[in-house]
């Protein structure tokens, strides 16, 4: 006899829904279809892949027949099942793919929303925004994407998994790792002492978090310096802390020396998620295999 095993990825077919602009460099972009069925997940910091069609497109060319799998995993970055097809459609029909995190799924109806960050896309911007920023600020009612996400709840893209004993949670995210340290603060339950750092550009991007955790959330604007402000903090009184670092690559490194090596936290208990890189595409990060 054999036993099934789920595929913990798949790709589902959405189109969007409804858009909700959060502050001035956050969109909130609400997806639907029949495949939200299929998708599973327990929040938090779950990462998706997500495929926009190429300029000038309406539709995102993916290569979905050739099989499931994730990018990130070494069978599909080696040239295995779609990975390797995708790759290999021309430069102007190949979907555009970003990585973002889940911010919230429902059910009756099957929604999901995810919080884009807008860099660029205002006039004159010295730095012009990326695909993934375009397609955010114009998108409407209709349009269509493929996510690469969870057919099972519990998968290896959920990277907050504090220890039992935990007793203090630590957060720092900036403003690409906003939306999955937003999701993680609504998870946790009464009780849990939280110290939080958010970044965000603008002061109206700061949002409002429901949570009933005892937390403390600090929100950095502008470019504030969130090391030397996590460097000054007093943190509560604990004896088995967890700490949750997300955001540009460099400086996830420089606050995960500051928490293990000045701090004194197990390496073991922070989970450091780079994000992006400064100076790198998307397309660059994946090719360094950082």
């Amino acid at each position: 006899m054999t036993t099934a095993v789920a595929a913990p990825f798949r790709f589902f077919s959405l189109q969007v829904v409804r858009t909700r602009r959060l502050g001035p460099s956050l969109v909130r972009v609400t997806f639907a279809g029949a495949d939200l069925a299929h998708f599973h997940s327990h929040g938090r910091d779950q990462s998706l892949s997500l495929f926009i069609p190429a300029e000038g497109h309406t539709e995102p060319a993916v290569p979905v027949e050739l099989g499931w799998g994730s990018p990130r995993s070494s069978e599909a970055e080696s040239g295995g099942g779609w990975w390797q097809g995708w790759r290999e459609l021309p430069d102007d029909v190949r979907a555009v793919m970003r990585s973002y995190t889940l911010r919230a799924l429902r059910r009756d109806p099957d929604e999901i929303d995810i919080d884009f960050v807008l860099h660029g896309v205002e006039p004159g911007a010295a730095v012009p925004a990326g695909p993934a920023s375009r397609w955010a600020s114009r998108a409407a009612a209709g349009d269509r994407v493929v996510l690469l996400g969870p057919a099972v709840a519990d998968n290896r893209a959920i990277r907050f998994r504090p220890p039992e004993d935990t007793d203090l949670v630590v957060i720092w995210g900036d403003e690409t790792a906003v939306p999955a340290a937003t999701a993680v603060l609504e998870s946790l339950p009464a009780g849990t002492r939280v110290r939080a750092w958010l970044e965000v550009p603008c002061a109206g991007d700061v949002q409002d978090v429901a949570t009933e955790a005892d937390a403390e959330i600090t929100w950095l604007v502008g470019g504030r310096d969130a090391t030397a402000e996590i460097r000054a903090a007093q943190l509560p009184s604990h004896t088995h802390p967890y700490a949750w670092i997300a955001g540009e690559s460099g400086r996830v490194k420089e606050l995960r020396r500051h928490l293990v090596g000045e701090r004194g936290i197990d390496r073991r208990r922070v989970t450091f998620v780079g994000y992006w890189r400064q100076g790198l595409t998307e397309e660059q990060l994946r090719e360094s295999g950082e």
